[in-house]
């Protein structure tokens, strides 16, 4: 099978001659190609690129309007003759020596192979720890917003190989760089496989890290929750979790004007009441989908994350009223994180 290696690239001159003479070696016996998406670098990597053809078979593609890495590679795959793709950066952080691993990956039945920092025998080199803390931050948030991702260990890899039918005909459109999340979730495949990987130190240019890099991280979840259905779910648990209040209220005020019970132990057949309500619309509507485990499971799991979700609510308001903050505040804030704790234990325990 031939190997299409698309590599986006913005003023990388420096790294080419190293990186290409690694791919070269790493590649021996195989029928590959490299494909340099640039765009338009100043420091003339595109050129450089194109003279290196002489002696490796490199197709260089110069963008002077669209950019960005994603778009890059998208580019990339359109134009590529391989039936399966390799993509990395140039910055020779990514070892080409892994390829032949990633490539017996998918020879060995995976669609998806990713070189991993996060599996065992993966790591990266000398980062401070807020780089690493925002890197398994970012994973996390993933992960969680994206259900179908979160047995990946490290979904925002950006050295990876796949089958060409992955993404034949998909419509890919990523905000920033992420671009392996947007194919996890819309690409067309049955297995994905990680391999180990040291994430290297950069040899020449400047780190892609930065704030707008970030929001165009979170921005990219928000879009693929969208796309994957994920935001209407959560949406519905908000509906529903609404419906709660109503129904724990009402059967509240109900129980101590009209049966004249204790005002503090109403409240324990009144939340009861509020849970049951929750779970039946949630298991109804909201992941009437994802019933895959018996109902005596998915009930007693949902009084769990109810619970769960209660203790959280009450540790943080103790906390921070503790702290001297606003009872009021401090208890919108615990309900606000009580709810997202919910949400995810239902999500991928309840439902999962």
């Amino acid at each position: 099978m031939k190997v299409s290696v698309i590599i986006p690239t913005y003023n990388e001159r420096d790294n080419l001659a190293e990186l290409f003479e690694r791919i070269d070696g790493a590649l021996k016996g195989h029928d590959y190609e490299i494909i340099v998406v640039d765009d338009d670098s100043p420091d003339g990597t595109w050129e450089f690129a194109e003279s290196l053809a002489e002696k490796y078979p490199v197709k260089v593609i110069r963008r002077t309007e669209k950019k960005g890495l994603s778009s890059a590679v998208i580019r990339g795959f359109r134009e590529a003759a391989g039936d399966i793709f390799v993509v990395m950066d140039a910055d020779l952080q990514h070892p080409p020596e892994v390829i032949p691993e990633l490539l017996n990956a998918i020879e060995k039945g995976a669609d998806v192979a990713i070189a991993s920092r996060y599996v065992p025998g993966g790591g990266v080199k000398n980062w401070y720890w807020y780089r690493k803390l925002i890197s398994k931050g970012a994973i996390m948030i993933g992960r969680l917003a994206l259900p179908k991702i979160r047995d990946v260990k490290d979904p925002v890899s950006g050295f990876f190989a796949l089958r060409r039918e992955v993404v034949e005909g998909t419509e890919l459109n990523p905000i920033g760089f992420k671009i392996l999340m947007e194919i996890l979730i819309k690409g067309r495949y049955k297995e994905v496989k990680e391999v180990p990987f040291t994430f290297g130190l950069r040899h020449a240019g400047e780190s892609k890290l930065g704030t707008k890099t970030m929001v165009n991280y979170l921005k990219h979840v928000y879009r693929l929750m969208r796309w994957d259905g994920e935001l209407d779910r959560l949406i519905k648990f908000t509906l529903v979790g609404l419906s709660g209040v109503v129904v724990n209220e009402g059967f509240l005020w109900a129980f101590v004007n009209f049966l004249g019970w204790d005002k503090i132990l109403a409240n324990i057949p009144a939340t009861e009441l509020a849970i049951l309500n929750n779970f039946t619309w949630n298991d109804l509507w909201t992941f009437r989908d994802l019933k895959r485990k018996p109902l005596w499971r998915r009930l007693a799991t949902f009084h769990v994350a109810a619970i769960t979700g209660a203790l959280v609510q009450w540790i943080i308001y103790a906390g921070l009223v503790y702290l001297g903050m606003n009872y009021l505040v401090a208890n919108l804030i615990g309900i606000v994180v009580s709810f997202i704790v919910r949400f995810i234990v239902n999500r991928h325990v309840t439902w999962g």
